[in-house]
């Protein structure tokens, strides 16, 4: 594949792959447990599964104790009636079985059309694998409402922001799951708005769940968000299971997950396509971050797979005032994407990026495998602490092969009190594609070392030999990852 294609060609290969991968999609998926029950009314977990009692719960090993069809509240699945109010509705009245063994709202086939809604605790939306959920474009449906007190404004424009469409807070195990249904955000309505500046606050989030803990999303797909897709903020015990996120590739802040000020996540077996960073790991913006002070820590991906011509694979940044710890990932796979793992911070973000741990990446056409910057330099305000120098440290990749590659790696630390230190590079393995750009590794302001590295990387990076060990990945479990292990027993 040549390096650089047109838009029309890149669009047209985007669109081959995701149509091959939803075909494998349709086709490995079962009908879940609680579709097989065919009936409403009063169901029952099942026991013994070995699963942790939040996630049997929640209807991924067995079921709630009451289930509800959206068309038992009156919807209309006709793509075009609005269900905004039977929505709302439907949630309030499932919401008292709260202590009693919880609820399930079934999505059945059909096109439903809603405002934005909330969620509740101890609650299930499942959609059917033919369910649509689609986003109203009536924008007196879209209240406004408050920034994120780690950001201090809308991340577009100052001031509040347009409601998120699915939302929930201070919620206790909550599932959003299905058959593959979709959640569609009907995106392009709020992307030309954006690109003709007709908007006055800040878009919404197609799913944004926060203060909230054990948290379940899984086999269901996202497509054509206003802005961020996945938003789990201030949140924990987060599990994205199966998840598919699909946007144009040229659609503007389209990110597939951004865990932002959370801890305990775990993402696994997702498939993103974005016009942004398919996963972008955050905890808030400069002097707002860092006074809310909440670190996203502990985070597993797995088995990811991404195309984002103009973004990356996962981000680390650029809001990361409140501090990044112990991500963990592997088993990436990449095609047309413009970088790796990319870290991204600035003067005045101040707190960390550390212990980040990457191994085994498979990368096909891309700008750049390795891509850290501390001069991404945009501000919320002026209020900024030019003194905040951000802490990069304990960056490793190993097992790394990528074809089709404009420039190895960029590796840019921050020139005064600020270089990026610790980072390790083993087993890697770039095929740089022909170009009269001659200059395959960048480095300024960095520390650390490399060990079967080809091309040979800058000299910041001291060659250890191929004897060396390889670079750290943890041995550990994290607190999350039980609940992977369990459910797969």
């Amino acid at each position: 594949m040549a390096l650089l294609m047109s838009d029309t060609a890149r669009k047209l290969y985007v669109s081959r792959l995701v149509t091959l991968w939803m075909v494998a999609v349709v086709g490995l998926i079962g009908a879940a447990e609680c579709t097989r029950l065919g009936h409403h009314g009063h169901h029952h977990r099942s026991a013994g599964t070995g699963w942790p009692e939040w996630a049997e719960a929640a209807g991924a090993a067995g079921c709630r104790a009451h289930t509800a069809s959206l068309t038992d509240f009156g919807a209309v699945g006709d793509g075009t009636t609005s269900n905004t109010h039977v929505f709302a509705a439907a949630i309030a009245n499932l919401s008292r079985f709260a202590a009693d063994g919880g609820a399930t709202l079934v999505v059945p086939p059909g096109k439903w059309l809603t405002g934005p809604f909330n969620l509740t605790s101890n609650f299930t939306l499942f959609l059917h694998r033919d369910a649509e959920i689609l986003a109203s474009q009536d924008m007196n449906e879209w209240p406004i409402i408050d920034p994120l007190p780690s950001y201090g404004r809308g991340r577009d424009l100052p001031g509040g922001r347009y409601s998120n469409f699915i939302m929930g807070s201070h919620l206790t195990d909550v599932v959003i799951t299905g058959d593959n249904g979709t959640i569609n955000g009907q995106g392009k309505f709020w992307w030309d708005k954006f690109h003709n500046d007709q908007l006055k606050y800040t878009r919404g989030y197609l799913l944004e769940i926060m203060y909230s803990d054990r948290v379940l999303i899984s086999n269901v797909t996202f497509k054509d968000s206003p802005s961020w897709n996945l938003h789990p903020v201030y949140s924990s015990n987060v599990v994205v299971s199966n998840v598919t996120v699909l946007a144009p590739v040229d659609s503007p802040n389209t990110d597939g997950i951004d865990p932002d000020s959370s801890s305990n996540v775990l993402i696994e077996d997702c498939f993103i396509v974005s016009g942004d960073d398919c996963i972008a790991i955050k905890s808030g913006w400069d002097e707002y971050g860092i006074a809310f002070n909440m670190p996203t820590k502990h985070v597993s991906i797995r088995r990811l797979t991404c195309i984002s011509p103009f973004s990356a694979i996962i981000a680390l940044g650029s809001e990361m005032s409140g501090g990044i710890q112990d991500v963990r990932a592997e088993d990436i796979t990449a095609i047309n994407t413009e970088s790796g793992v990319r870290i991204k911070t600035a003067i005045g973000r101040g707190a960390f990026v550390k212990d980040i741990f990457v191994r085994g990446m498979t990368l096909n056409t891309m700008k750049y495998v390795f891509w850290m910057t501390g001069n991404y330099g945009q501000h919320p305000d002026d209020k900024y602490d030019p003194n905040a120098i951000p802490v990069v440290q304990n960056i490793s990749y190993s097992n790394v092969i990528a074809k089709n590659v404009t420039i190895a790696g960029h590796l840019e630390g921050i020139e005064k009190g600020g270089p990026f230190t610790g980072i390790c590079l083993s087993n890697v393995t770039i095929d740089v594609a022909q170009s009269k750009k001659k200059l395959k590794w960048n480095c300024t302001d960095i520390e650390g070392v490399s060990s079967a590295v080809t091309p040979t990387p800058c000299a910041l990076l001291k060659d250890q030999g191929t004897g060396a060990a390889p670079c750290p990945f943890p041995t550990d479990t994290l607190p999350i990852d039980p609940v992977h292990d369990c459910r797969k027993s």
